[in-house]
């Protein structure tokens, strides 16, 4: 639990800091469609390089894993749907992980 916490703590500090700094230290509006776009992405990145190791990391084999994020990269791109996604994903998972025991 203390590890979570502080992952989502630094997440929140590097996201605060990248959009803060620059509306501390550029007086005028951003012009640049660059920075724009860099400083609106920077969240996602964050949380996207927090998220796919822990989600290889979070069964002892591979396979349900990979199943289990399949799943949810395939549900999220047709529904759209939070709980849907997570559903899906922790369904391929333990789909996964009863395939395991039985090889």
């Amino acid at each position: 639990m203390n590890n979570y916490l502080i992952y989502i703590l630094v997440m929140a500090g590097v996201t605060y800091l990248i959009r803060m700094l620059p509306l501390t230290l550029v007086k005028g509006k951003i012009k640049s469609q660059f920075i724009q776009s860099f400083i609106y992405y920077i969240p996602y990145a964050v949380l996207s390089a927090m998220t796919i190791p822990a989600i290889f990391y979070s069964t002892p084999e591979l396979l349900p894993s990979v199943l289990g994020l399949t799943a949810a990269v395939v549900t999220a791109f047709f529904t759209r749907s939070l709980l849907g996604v997570a559903m899906c994903a922790c369904a391929a998972t333990l789909i996964g992980e009863l395939i395991m025991l039985l090889f």
